[in-house]
């Protein structure tokens, strides 16, 4: 429309000469936002003073928002509904006071009236010009649990190398899509994407090409093998976003520390570590993160795993630090032979609320 260039010749020949003009310009096109005003490369290039960067809420923030709506759930349920539709206010506004989590569901993503059953196919073409890449890519990482790298999200989706890949990437990160942690002792170039938008993973496992709508469909759902196994994916992608309060729990919030993900694989042996605290102090913590409907026990078999990984990540990186071995669980561990011999620290979701 012209509007961009006359915007530019309005605030570089008169309005930036003044003292009492602020000019806030917002938006949910993140490629436009990103590409015309954020890394613009003519009239407005380095003219932003400050980026105010709009987050999801975290956890205390959307429990304190359903209070003000009258909404009055436990912990825990509200842990089910962050992990399906994330932070973010014009989702939560959907949630009804009166209603279990699972009956808010069930109205919300599953009868073709609810804001959230046919979401994914708006979201993605109301913020990116060409959303089918961006869309690809969300998918491919929907299955990869573990993240993935450039190289093998180029491979999975047949998407030529170079800049239009970095771009959609960039734009995916910027728009909180998705999430790159560097592994460590790593470069960033070896960084792993890993898809942490919840409502996108919730669709694509549960909603996307569903036959089965209307009342009691997520009753049904939630009670499968599958909704164990991304429930425990959507519980990793919440606590790695409550970093800061896991340092609380940890009491070590003062502490500098620096957070990424470790993968080790030879001909024998295989392990992945989705969070460690490296901390300045010298020691590391370890964190294991497990969803469940009760107390979490730490089984004979599930200690052996966790030994193995310990000495594993000892021996690959050589690392001289003390290693806590942290478990973060819904409602804490049973109490046993293997908790008070292997674990250092216990961290409960309500500390995720704090």
């Amino acid at each position: 429309s012209g509007f961009l260039a006359a915007f530019e010749h309005f605030w570089n020949s008169w309005a930036a000469k003044r003292q009492d003009l602020i000019v806030i310009i917002c938006g949910s096109a993140a490629s436009w936002m990103i590409k015309k005003v954020v890394n613009s490369k003519g009239g407005l290039h380095n003219r932003i003073t400050k980026k105010i960067r709009l987050l999801p809420f975290k956890l205390h923030e959307m429990e304190l928002y359903l209070q003000s709506n009258r909404v009055q759930l436990d912990k825990y349920q509200l842990l089910q509904l962050y992990m399906v539709m994330g932070g973010i206010p014009h989702y939560l506004k959907e949630i009804k006071p009166g209603e279990s989590a699972i009956q808010n569901i069930d109205r919300i993503c599953f009868t073709k009236d609810g804001l959230l059953f046919n979401e994914f196919n708006n979201l993605y073409p109301a913020l990116y010009e060409n959303p089918e890449r961006h869309i690809q890519v969300t998918k491919a990482l929907a299955g990869k649990r573990s993240g993935v790298t450039r190289n093998e999200i180029i491979d999975s989706t047949g998407l030529t190398s170079g800049g239009a890949v970095s771009m959609v990437l960039d734009e995916l990160v910027e728009s909180g899509f998705i999430t790159t942690y560097t592994p460590l002792d790593k470069k960033s170039k070896d960084a792993l994407y890993r898809l942490t938008d919840e409502y996108s993973l919730f669709y694509l496992k549960f909603i996307e090409g569903t036959r089965a709508t209307g009342k009691n469909t997520w009753v049904q759902k939630s009670d499968s093998a599958s909704w164990k196994s991304w429930s425990g994916y959507a519980f990793e992608n919440i606590c790695l976003k409550h970093v800061q309060q896991i340092k609380r729990a940890l009491g070590i919030e003062g502490v500098y520390s620096e957070e990424s993900s470790w993968k080790y694989q030879d001909k024998t042996n295989g392990t992945q570590i989705d969070l460690l605290i490296d901390r300045r102090d010298r020691c590391i913590n370890i964190c294991e993160m497990k969803f469940s409907e009760n107390v979490f026990e730490i089984t004979k078999s599930y200690a052996a795993d966790l030994d193995k990984k310990i000495k594993i990540f000892r021996s690959v990186t050589g690392s001289k630090k003390t290693v806590f071995l942290t478990m973060i669980t819904t409602y804490g561990l049973k109490e046993n032979l293997y908790k008070v011999s292997m674990v250092a620290n216990t961290i409960r979701m309500e500390n995720l609320f704090e």
